[in-house]
């Protein structure tokens, strides 16, 4: 009968060789929180809102400040001086009149740049339609400045075609009212190298009395009585 011999070696038994591994690792969670500013950010934070609109409230008005004041204007045109020297009708052999009138035009830059006007004139009609009319030269008028320009105006012998029957009724009654009208043209110099064009009229009325050839109402300036 044989006996089997068994081996020094067990297979059960782990290999002495042979490494061992390591047991993982714990599982490791991470919990993101929300960032808690401390108290006074919030204090800062609307402070600093408050002096960025204060700062931009101010350049608004400084900005709207700056444009009303340097936006360009038209000049103002205003008669202050209107005399009558000469006042004369014809009917032969046609419808026609004479008039001599000298007139005072105040031109006022309420601008902040200098003004260059290149001719004024000054006219004078009858029911909407212009007679005649009178240029006077150009000039300057400084930033915020006035100038006056005087002017002539002399009609002779004018013929009035389509309102004749008007007329000789106007000269029945006794006055005729004229058409005065002031017009000027030119420029504005802004920053020296910027020129913007300009061009202004006015208009008022005249009442002449036909019996004494003198003024008895105008609407060109408040006084109601001939300005000598």
């Amino acid at each position: 009968m044989t006996v089997a011999k068994h081996s020094d070696k067990s297979p059960l038994l782990p290999d002495q060789h042979q490494h061992t591994q390591p047991p993982p690792p714990p599982a490791q969670y991470v919990i993101v929180l929300p960032h808690y500013p401390p108290p006074h950010h919030h204090f800062l934070f609307r402070k600093s809102c408050q002096r960025c609109l204060f700062c931009l409230a101010t350049l608004l008005i400084f900005l709207i400040a700056a444009g009303y004041l340097l936006w360009p204007a038209k000049p103002q045109l205003s008669i202050i001086r209107l005399r009558l020297d000469r006042l004369q009708f014809h009917t032969i052999p046609k419808m026609s009149v004479d008039v001599t009138m000298d007139l005072t035009v105040k031109v006022r830059n309420e601008d902040f740049y200098a003004m260059y006007y290149d001719s004024l004139l000054v006219a004078i009609g009858y029911r909407g339609k212009r007679l005649g009319y009178v240029t006077a030269d150009g000039g300057r008028i400084g930033a915020r400045g006035s100038s006056y320009v005087n002017a002539t105006l002399q009609l002779d012998r004018v013929e009035i075609m389509s309102d004749v029957v008007s007329l000789i009724e106007d000269l029945a009654k006794g006055a005729v009212t004229f058409d005065a009208e002031s017009e000027i043209s030119g420029k504005l110099e802004v920053f020296y190298f910027f020129n913007l064009p300009l061009k202004t009229e006015i208009e008022c009325e005249v009442v002449v009395s036909s019996r004494n050839q003198t003024i008895s109402h105008q609407s060109c300036y408040p006084e109601v009585s001939e300005v000598s």
